[in-house]
């Protein structure tokens, strides 16, 4: 049984093989592959569009969503193994994941870290432990990484740019009032890595590097599929003939924890706002946000309001991406 935790879990052609299934749902193919099925949906953080794509998206191919607010209308759930249960956490993992086997055939989670202690959240605890006990595949609605908005990101470069096989890659650093996840960043490194692109990672400090875990992973796919991984924190060479750029931000690693410190070395990317004058300096590329995006603070209104905005054609194609995700799970014979 196979679960979506990651990019990094899959091979190049089997991501390449759900991007062609959602551009034949996009095209208008139709599939029942969850008639009869249901999916849980587990969120312990906000959503607009991972919570309304995958309810729309399940009932689309004949399955029933059930959505539980993972942080005010569930128990509160303790995922350590050997923990004494004597806080907050009423149910374990253990059971609340073999319990919701026993009613649905996928479960989906989104668990954020909670920007404490790296060393431990890395381990993505939450979600490895719904994985571990529970007997029906697991999809990652995003935790330390965001598998299914990144395949929505490659669908809309393949749509807009065609082969990425050897463009340029800028995922770029831009401003925030606060250090945020580095889920979306670890996820557009990997996959632009996967498919060959040559990714320049835009930071206003080193200290910005992405963990090693990522960094590690995307270099060993260039390795073996051609492209590279550069890190600079020179804006103008950054942007030089980039082929499609990416805005994200998140917090310093080093900072994890005690983010006050992280301060002065934020304060470096004030002038990291995407402008078209950053924009003019590459080759007629592409840019994008997962979403949310404050404007004029990550993005200018000049960029995000251009035809070289993707943002709004990367978020529609989360839907049928994530109905070719649910759909090559539910496929399993593990699953009811």
């Amino acid at each position: 049984m196979r679960h979506f935790l990651s990019t990094a879990d899959w091979t190049r052609p089997e991501l390449q093989g759900l991007l062609d299934r959602a551009a034949a749902f996009k095209s208008g193919t139709v599939s029942r592959a969850l008639e009869g099925k249901s999916i849980a949906l587990l969120f312990f953080n906000p959503s607009l569009r991972t919570r309304t794509s995958f309810d729309i998206g399940a009932t689309k191919m004949g399955g029933h969503a059930i959505v539980l607010d993972a942080k005010g209308a569930t128990w509160p759930l303790e995922f350590a193994d050997g923990a004494v249960m004597d806080g907050t956490a009423e149910e374990h993992v253990r059971e609340a994941a073999r319990v919701l086997s026993s009613y649905v055939d996928l479960i989906a989670i989104r668990c954020f870290p909670e920007f404490k202690d790296w060393a431990a959240e890395r381990e993505d605890p939450m979600i490895s432990a719904f994985a571990k006990h529970s007997t029906v595949p697991v999809i990652n609605m995003e935790t330390i990484v965001h598998p299914c908005q990144e395949l929505a990101m490659m669908l809309a470069l393949q749509e807009r740019i065609g082969a990425v096989q050897d463009k340029t890659f800028l995922l770029t650093w831009v401003p925030h009032p606060k250090p945020l996840n580095t889920a979306v960043a670890n996820s557009a490194l990997l996959m632009a890595a996967k498919f060959g692109m040559n990714v320049r990672l835009l930071v206003p400090d080193e200290r910005y590097r992405l963990d090693e875990r990522y960094m590690g992973a995307a270099e060993r796919f260039t390795a073996e599929g051609g492209g590279s991984v550069t890190m600079t924190t020179d804006v103008e060479v950054a942007y030089a003939g980039a082929d499609a750029v990416y805005a994200k931000s998140w917090g310093a690693l080093p900072f994890y924890g005690h983010w006050d410190d992280e301060a002065p070395f934020r304060a470096k990317g004030k002038d990291f706002m995407i402008t078209p004058e950053k924009m003019a300096l590459t080759n007629n590329a592409t840019v994008s946000h997962c979403l949310p995006m404050r404007r004029n603070v990550k993005i200018a209104d000049a960029v995000v309001d251009s035809p070289a905005f993707l943002g709004i054609e990367e978020a529609a194609n989360r839907l049928p991406v994530q109905q070719a995700v649910m759909e090559a799970l539910a496929s399993q014979g593990a699953v009811k």
